[in-house]
C-alpha cells in the first residue's frame, strides 16, 4: 500500500545512496536526523554536545500527508542516526527510511520505547496504532533514554553526560505532567470534554483524565472528513453541552468551522477555542517550538476555554521560562 503513494525514483534512490555513501568521522558529533520536530527537541536535550539534531519537518507540516523529496534522500543519507516515530505517522516516508535502515541506524521510537499494552489501536485500522504519543508527557518522557541509548551505541565516550541530560530532562518533563494533569484537573468534569479535527488526543484524554475525546477525522489525516462525520460529532458536541471546540495547527480550519456551524443549526451555541498543537510544534524562535513548550500551549488553550484555572508554573521548569521570558 506504501509503494503506491511514494514516488519510486526516491526509493530507489534512497537504497542506492544508503550503499554507497559512507558515515561520518568518529570524532564528530553524531549527525541525528528526526522526521517531527516532537522527537528533535527531545533528542537535543539528550544528546547536549554529543551530537547535532535536524528534523526533516517542520511547524505546519503535516507528517500523515508528508511525501519525502530528494532533499530529504539526501538529509538522510548524511545522518548517523534516524530517528521516527511508526509508519502509522510517517506513512509516505515509511519505504525511503526502510531503505537506510542496513546502513544506518534507524529507529522507530513508539516500538522501541512502548510495549504493546502501551500503545493504543486505530479503530478504523486493526493493522496500525495511534501514534500520538507525544500527548501524554510522562509517556513521551521515555523515549529519552531510548535515544541516549541509540547516541552511546556510536559514541560510548558521551554514556555519562548523555545518562545525566537524560536524568535532567525527564525531571523537567515530570514537573510538567504534574502541571498538566493539575490544570485539566481543574476544569469541571462535565466540561472535559475534548473535540479536534481529528484523534491525535486519545493519549492526552487518557493521561490526563477527560471524560470524553471526540474528532471528526481519525487517526490518520489521509482522509478527508464526509458531511456525516461532521454531522455525527456536532450531534455529540449538542447533547453534552460541550462548550468549546479546537482546530488544529495543521490541519485547516474549515473543517472545525463547519462543525460550529452545524452545531449552532442543532440549537447548541459553541466556540472556537483556539489552536492546538496536534502533529507538529510552533515556528522556530517560539517557545512552542520546544516539546515543553508545545504542551504548556495546548494545555493553557484547553484549560482556559474549558472553564479551569491554570496552576502556579513548576519551580523546577522556571529556568526554561526564563529562557523564553515567560517568568
Amino acid at each position: 500500500m506504501l509503494a503506491k503513494r511514494l514516488n519510486p525514483t526516491l526509493v530507489a534512490t534512497a537504497a542506492a545512496i544508503a550503499i554507497t555513501t559512507p558515515a561520518l568521522s568518529q570524532d564528530q558529533p553524531l549527525n541525528v536526523l528526526t522526521t517531527v520536530t516532537m522527537i528533535a527537541d527531545v533528542a537535543a536535550n539528550v544528546a547536549g554536545t554529543c551530537a547535532e539534531v535536524t528534523s526533516l519537518l517542520g511547524a505546519g507540516s503535516d507528517p500523515h500527508l508528508y511525501r519525502p523529496t530528494a532533499a530529504d534522500v539526501q538529509k538522510l543519507a548524511s545522518a548517523d542516526l534516524i530517528l521516527y516515530v511508526d509508519p502509522a505517522l510517517e506513512a509516505r516516508l515509511a519505504e525511503v527510511l526502510a531503505g537506510f535502515t542496513d546502513r544506518t541506524a534507524t529507529v522507530g521510537l513508539a516500538r522501541a520505547a512502548f510495549d504493546d499494552s502501551i500503545l493504543m489501536g486505530d479503530a478504523e485500522d486493526a493493522d496500525q496504532i495511534d501514534p500520538h504519543l507525544w500527548m501524554d508527557v510522562s509517556l513521551w518522557a521515555r523515549i529519552a533514554p531510548v535515544i541516549a541509548d541509540a547516541i552511546a551505541a556510536q559514541r560510548p565516550d558521551c554514556a555519562s553526560d548523555l545518562a545525566a541530560n537524560v536524568a535532567d530532562y525527564t525531571a523537567q518533563l515530570d514537573a510538567l505532567h504534574g502541571w498538566v494533569t493539575a490544570a485539566i484537573g481543574s476544569i469541571p468534569e462535565d466540561q472535559r470534554l475534548l473535540v479536534t479535527a481529528h484523534d491525535a488526543f486519545e493519549y492526552f484524554a487518557a493521561g490526563y483524565d477527560m471524560q470524553a475525546s471526540e474528532a471528526i477525522e481519525g487517526i490518520s489525516t489521509e482522509s478527508e472528513a464526509s458531511i456525516a462525520d461532521i454531522r455525527g460529532v456536532a450531534a455529540f458536541v449538542a447533547d453534552s453541552g460541550v462548550p468549546a471546540v479546537f482546530v488544529e495547527t495543521t490541519i485547516n480550519p474549515r473543517t472545525i468551522e463547519a462543525l460550529v456551524a452545524e452545531v449552532q443549526s442543532q440549537g447548541h451555541d459553541v466556540v472556537i477555542g483556539g489552536a492546538l498543537f496536534s502533529d507538529a510544534m510552533g515556528d522556530d524562535g517560539t517557545p512552542e517550538a520546544t516539546y515543553i513548550g508545545m504542551i504548556r500551549a495546548n494545555t493553557v488553550t484547553l484549560t482556559e476555554a474549558l472553564g479551569g484555572e491554570l496552576p502556579d508554573w513548576p519551580a523546577a521548569l522556571q529556568d526554561w521560562a526564563q529562557d523564553w521570558n515567560l517568568d
